[in-house]
């Protein structure tokens, strides 16, 4: 947990002075018993009103001290823990946007975002706990420890065989409970996980008719997660009747044995509500301890959680002297590539090599699971092939600085994504100070700017979370728009066409043609890949067929049969 803390260098003043104003409450808090007793047995009992009145003046003296150094802890606090958690979510979201898909794929976006919420929220306030509390409570505990045995040692005896007592209580909550906390935080993993496959399937959980399934599946996981937090909960509550009747045991005594003193003359009244006040003050101490453990051992599971992350090493290392070319053509090179997601999964490419020059086409198709959405995933570098290289203009990939690998590879996936905000928001993301000229010059190539200019507010209309107010053809039409505004050397249209009809997709090929770029196009469909310079054909991730698709049809019994089994659907 405290490797954390390096993210809190920038607020050191306030972790010091904090604890620092902490403990001088502390110290006026254990004067007051003191002063009380002096009151009583010095100024009452004697009549001595002066002696009243000035116990009285330095009480309230330290009262407003107390107060004053409490609030300005209270304040430094604040300032260092959301210092502090703002801090840590940067350095998070930064190394989770360094990291590879790989490793992307290996946490998950639920984990990912219960670690950057609640995990981090956990840190913030052990941290402001750790100023607040983690000085006063010993403190306190031990003070009161150290006036008892100053009045009586006889009874701080009493006071000392207490902190045993209550430290082993406190051992075996921190044992039992830790892994509790653990759990918690997987169970939680699991209901944002839920929560988030509810409402991005919500549609087709309708359409299934399965509400009532995935409200049973909802309620299981709540239910199972407020049964670890009552367990949790249940250890907790163990604990403040267990002190409290401590604490009447130890008051008992202090009646008991000071009873006894009083009448011998050894102790005077005062003096015994001083130390039943320092009895308080100690297992009240020592309750307070008792919370910080339940904070600071689920801390202690959200901060493992958060360095897994955050000490994750990156499988995607920038070269040290990185290709930086003044231009680029698109030339695309693959030789004897392999290739798989991660160690326990197969490969999805095998021994495959690969030329495309540059400005032409390349079309790629074959069965559902062949690899062909792998091959996209190289050219831009989000994994590394296990074996072989992969190469643009002849620099292999990993000679590349990663920024201008990817201004220069545009990438429309097969299920396209846009951000909540406007149309021409979105195509900017493409180039961000796209005008609206090139904006409009993108949808017309995309065959989007038909549809754009019937909306009311056309480039300013909204679109919400993933463009659910439009189809599906007109969402991919947008992305590809966003990705061909900045002119890119080679654009990869990963299965982009299938929303699409097919005089859509013909008069979108045509306009592809125009632009000066290398451009690879997975498609099912033969036809919106016939015209290609050259047809990649894979199964089970090997090249089974390579040529234009005269070539093809004349020498591949597998791609006629693809193409036989097509004509013969449509």
């Amino acid at each position: 947990m405290f490797r954390l803390l390096k993210y809190a260098k920038d607020y050191r003043k306030e972790i010091i002075l904090g604890p620092i104003f902490k403990f001088s409450e502390a110290v006026f808090e254990l004067m007051l018993p003191l002063l009380m007793a002096i009151l009583i047995d010095e100024g009452i009992q004697q009549q001595n009103w002066t002696k009243v009145w000035q116990m009285i003046a330095w009480m309230l003296f330290f009262s407003v001290a107390g107060v004053l150094s409490a609030l300005t802890c209270q304040y430094f606090a604040s300032v260092a823990s959301q210092g502090f958690g703002t801090e840590l979510r940067h350095h998070l979201m930064k190394k989770i946007n360094h990291l590879s898909h790989k490793e992307l794929n290996y946490f998950g976006a639920n984990t990912l975002i219960t670690r950057m919420t609640n995990d981090v929220n956990q840190m913030q306030l052990a941290l402001a706990m750790l100023i607040r509390l983690v000085v006063r409570a010993p403190f306190l505990s031990i003070g009161a420890l150290v006036m008892a045995f100053y009045i009586d040692w006889q009874i701080g005896l009493i006071f000392l065989a207490i902190l045993p007592i209550f430290s082993v209580l406190l051992l075996l909550l921190i044992k039992v409970s830790v892994p509790l906390y653990r759990f918690v935080q997987q169970q939680l993993d699991r209901l944002n996980q839920l929560v988030g496959q509810n409402l991005s399937g919500v549609r087709i959980i309708r359409a299934f008719s399965r509400q009532q399934k995935e409200v049973e599946n909802f309620d299981e996981a709540s239910d199972e997660l407020a049964k670890t937090y009552l367990r949790v909960a249940q250890l907790s509550t163990i604990l403040s009747p267990v002190t409290t009747l401590i604490l009447n045991f130890g008051i008992v005594g202090i009646f008991i044995l000071g009873g006894f003193k009083v009448e011998i003359g050894d102790l005077q009244q005062g003096e015994i509500l001083a130390l039943v006040n320092y009895m308080n003050q100690m297992l009240l101490a020592l309750i307070v301890v008792s919370n910080l453990v339940n904070i600071f051992t689920r801390a202690e599971a959200s901060a493992k959680r958060l360095n897994e992350v955050l000490e994750m090493p990156v499988s995607l290392v920038e070269s040290e002297h990185p290709t930086v070319p003044t231009t680029l053509h698109g030339e695309i090179t693959l030789t004897d590539v392999d290739f798989r997601y991660s160690e326990s999964y197969g490969r999805t490419l095998r021994h495959l090599s690969l030329h495309v020059p540059a400005g032409s086409t390349l079309g790629v198709t074959g069965p559902t699971g062949a690899g062909k959405s792998s091959l996209t995933q190289l050219l831009p570098r989000f994994y590394d092939a296990e074996k072989g290289t992969v190469a643009i203009d002849g620099v292999d990939v990993r000679e590349w600085s990663l920024a201008t690998l990817r201004e220069q590879i545009r990438f429309v996936p097969q299920k396209s994504v846009l951000i909540r905000g406007t149309i021409r928001e979105n195509i900017q993301w493409g180039k961000e100070n796209a005008s609206d000229e090139e904006i409009w010059e993108a949808l017309t190539i995309a065959q989007g700017a038909e549809f754009v200019e019937t909306l009311p507010e056309q480039l300013d209309t909204l679109i919400v979370e993933n463009g659910k107010n439009f189809s599906g053809g007109q969402i991919q039409r947008l992305a590809i728009a966003r990705a061909i505004v900045a002119k890119p050397k080679i654009l990869v249209l990963d299965d982009s066409l299938s929303a699409l009809d097919y005089q859509t997709d013909y008069l979108l090929r045509q306009a592809l043609k125009q632009l000066p770029m290398t451009l690879v196009l997975i498609s099912q469909r033969v036809s919106s890949i016939q015209e290609a310079d050259q047809i990649l054909v894979l199964e089970k991730g090997r090249m089974v067929a390579l040529g234009s698709h005269h070539e093809l049809v004349k020498t591949s019994s597998y791609y006629q049969a693809i193409l036989d089994a097509q004509k013969e659907a449509e």
